[in-house]
């Protein structure tokens, strides 16, 4: 069944069309719908602009409005997969041992240490108080002093993702009088404890600088330790491993530059580890005077290298660049140092020694698809690591790996209080060929007893080398045990297989990403996990312009649509150098404004600007009204124009989050209930009983 007929779209709200047109590289372009976005943004304070967003709003909740009952049905079933009173495996960190919980009903944690020594439980830090009557709340960075005295925590409470530092006396309870408004950053300890390195976020909503702060001391008198010229770049600090060294990293998407401070003397002068240059990314830590980086400068898939501390800039090879295995990143010990990265596309852990370069030791693990990482591990002095893993059809489990023993102990597995039957599941991997021939790794779940082909959901991203791991969702079973397929199509524009993999999908090669993605669907109906119609399709932020790609160039394909916070306006933005990201953003979609030839491939993709009279799917939008990243009116404009020229009269709807920014609603159980939505949506318009 093709989408459920929106009987009633007239009363659908109809944006204004007023005249407007840029001009670039001799093209003029018109948008009727550029007065969507508020001239005072980031405030949003336009009467007209308001209002019709709160128009789609009430259209949004009149059309879902007869599905009410499957959403609340939905949401009960999702929640009744999470374990509500919950918490995680402790962790050793100096004299304490921490772990977060969930109470039973809370939206939000708490976050609890006891001493390793013994003694009572301590509660550090309270979400649930922090967030209590607010819309909207989002703990940024949390960080405890090195002697455990001090907790350093910032807050949003809006989405706008400005976030507000604070310190906690953890013997006496009570907050210091030192308040650090608009961070965007981690908060570092440095000097014994007495002062915090933060980023400020500047008024594009860019980090260009790394700062000090004294303890006591007035925040306007802060000390600014670097600052970054380049727009495009933006800066992090972190602490090396053995907590000697700030670390200060300044880079884009493609370009990396890193300076090392010494912790207990901030105000020292930076050791720079390489001057930039274009293309070439590196990150750096430390041990016992010499420096280990992670690079990229000689093959695409990262080499790790070594210098000495007094000459930062020879570095010699530790482990080659390989095409076959793709290097991660790293992590120091005392007496080893871990590797992470993928092989054929699946994770890959391994022990490493200094005194043997030849003894590698890899994590062996038993599924064919699987996901796997190195958790929380804070200590330099550690021989026991903790590991965390998950398939499609595996729940979630944390394992401590003893690196002299060699041997896993299974500490704990994502419990589901509703049941859960894993043999009653199976979980594949495929390579589905494009149209150009590459084979399209694709990951897929169903249950044993669906029937072929029926409905499937198809997920996708495919940007800035993300890669989307085959995890395990207990949302994700709402829709595998009513008979859907679950495929996640693991398209160029990500990393899945290597850096090459990311570079085939971005800038000139973009459109691969959107091929990929539909070949894979077809691949899907070819092989008859499916049918044309059959295939509800979700993304989001550069996800959801995969979505508006998808729907302009294969309509028919798809039975459902959703996209969340879409990236779809993408030529106004990338034109647009005061938005917050788009400086940063021009290695990974090319600079319009100096370059005619990104100019003229951007047009000929962007979402928004390649909306034509055809018949689109059901289509089901988000956006969040105080979003930095995807601004909410790239999706008003896109609806906008997509209700003005669509030829079908399958239901579209927009909801904004007038409270929320890029991630929706921040509680756990306000989040879920928009997948409820979601779903809700798929069911209704592919005709599959909720």
């Amino acid at each position: 069944m093709r989408g459920m007929t929106d009987t009633t779209s007239a009363a659908a709200p109809r944006a204004a069309k007023k005249p407007h047109a840029f001009t670039h590289h001799g093209v003029t372009v018109s948008d009727d719908y550029a007065w969507l976005r508020d001239p005072g943004y980031p405030e949003v304070t336009d009467k007209a602009v308001l209002a019709h967003l709160e128009a789609e709003n009430a259209w949004f909740e009149a059309r879902m409005a007869p599905h009410a009952g499957t959403v609340e049905a939905l949401f009960k079933e999702m929640r009744g997969r999470i374990k509500e009173a919950d918490k995680s495996v402790p962790q050793k960190d100096g004299d304490w041992l921490y772990w977060i919980e969930f109470e039973q009903g809370a939206e939000y944690k708490k976050w609890w240490r006891r001493p390793v020594a013994g003694g009572a439980d301590e509660l550090i830090l309270d979400e649930p108080a922090l967030a209590e009557g607010k819309d909207y709340f989002r703990l940024g960075a949390i960080s405890v002093s090195k002697d455990g005295r001090l907790l350093a925590y910032s807050v949003d409470d809006n989405g706008s993702e400005r976030f507000t530092a604070r310190v906690k006396d953890l013997e006496t309870g009570q907050h210091l009088p030192d308040v650090i408004p608009d961070t965007l950053s981690s908060l570092v300890w440095a000097a014994g404890d007495t002062a915090l390195i933060y980023s400020l976020a500047n008024e594009n909503w860019r980090t260009d600088n790394a700062r000090l702060h004294w303890l006591g001391q007035p925040v306007e008198e802060d000390v600014e330790l670097y600052h970054e010229d380049d727009e495009g770049f933006r800066v992090s600090a972190s602490l090396s491993a053995n907590e000697n060294w700030i670390v200060i990293a300044s880079g884009d998407h493609e370009t990396s530059e890193v300076r090392l401070v010494p912790a207990d003397d901030p105000l020292a002068r930076p050791i720079l580890v390489r001057a930039r240059e274009k293309g070439v990314e590196y990150d750096v830590d430390e041990r016992d005077g010499t420096l280990y980086i992670h690079t990229n400068d000689t093959h695409e898939n990262f080499r790790l290298a070594i210098a000495p501390l007094g000459r930062p800039t020879e570095w010699t090879t530790l482990i080659e660049g390989s095409d076959a295995f793709y290097l991660t990143g790293f992590d120091l010990f005392r007496d080893f140092y871990v590797t992470e990265g993928r092989l054929g596309g699946l994770d890959r852990l391994e022990v490493r020694y200094y005194d043997d370069p030849a003894r590698i030791e890899p994590l062996a693990f038993p599924e064919a698809s699987f996901t796997a990482s190195f958790g929380n591990n804070p200590e330099f002095d550690q021989t026991v690591l903790r590991v965390a893993y998950e398939s499609m059809v595996s729940p979630a489990s944390t394992y401590d790996y003893d690196v002299r023993t060699r041997e896993l102990t299974l500490l704990k597995v994502q419990e589901i209080p509703s049941g859960y039957d894993k043999t009653l599941y199976v979980t594949e991997r495929l390579e589905i060929p494009a149209r150009d021939g590459t084979p399209i790794p694709a990951s897929i779940m169903y249950r044993k007893d669906r029937r072929s082909p029926g409905a499937l959901h198809l997920y996708g991203y495919g940007a800035y080398g993300i890669a989307i791991p085959p995890g395990f969702s207990t949302t994700r079973l709402t829709l595998v045990d009513r008979g859907f397929a679950y495929a996640i199509a693991h398209i160029r524009g990500g990393d899945d297989l290597g850096r090459a993999w990311y570079k085939a999908g971005k800038l000139e090669r973009r459109t691969n990403a959107f091929n990929d993605f539909v070949d894979v669907a077809k691949g899907l109906i070819a092989a008859g996990y499916t049918q044309k119609g059959r295939i509800s399709i979700s993304g989001g932020s550069a996800g959801g312009e995969l979505m508006g790609a998808v729907i302009n160039s294969d309509p028919d394909l798809w039975g459902a649509v959703v996209a969340h916070v879409p990236f779809v306006d993408v030529l106004a933005t990338m034109l647009d150098a005061s938005l917050p990201l788009t400086p940063g953003e021009w290695p990974e979609w090319g600079n319009p404004i100096e370059d005619q030839a990104a100019f003229e491939l951007i047009r000929s993709y962007s979402p928004y600007d390649n909306v034509k009279p055809q018949a689109y799917p059901p289509l089901l939008v988000t956006a969040g009204l105080n979003d930095p990243r995807v601004t909410y009116w790239e999706p008003a404009k896109w609806v906008a124009r997509l209700r003005e020229l669509k030829t079908d009269n399958n239901v579209l709807l927009l909801k904004t989050n007038m409270g929320a920014g890029h991630g929706g609603k921040s509680g756990r159980f306000e989040s879920l209930r928009e997948t409820a939505e979601e779903y809700a949506f798929i069911l209704w318009q592919m005709g599959v009983s909720a």
